[in-house]
């Protein structure tokens, strides 16, 4: 499990995802949430913009991103 320390209150979904490392370009990380293959909290997350937020676990295939 990756973690991710949030500085501020929170942090665009898209950008979480490119700044993680697990996507290569903001574009990437567009495509894979309109797919449908990242999850927050356990459900499929369709929101490019998602505000995510200390507490939020993301997954997307075998990573999971613990917020801090």
């Amino acid at each position: 499990m990756i973690q991710f320390k949030l500085e501020g209150e929170f942090i665009p979904l898209i950008q979480l995802l490119k700044a993680s490392g697990l996507v290569g370009s903001g574009g990437d990380a567009q495509t894979v949430v309109e797919d449908g293959l990242v999850k927050t909290n356990g459900e499929v997350e369709f929101r490019k913009r998602y505000k995510v937020r200390v507490g939020d676990i993301i997954t997307f295939g075998e990573n999971k991103i613990e917020i801090i």
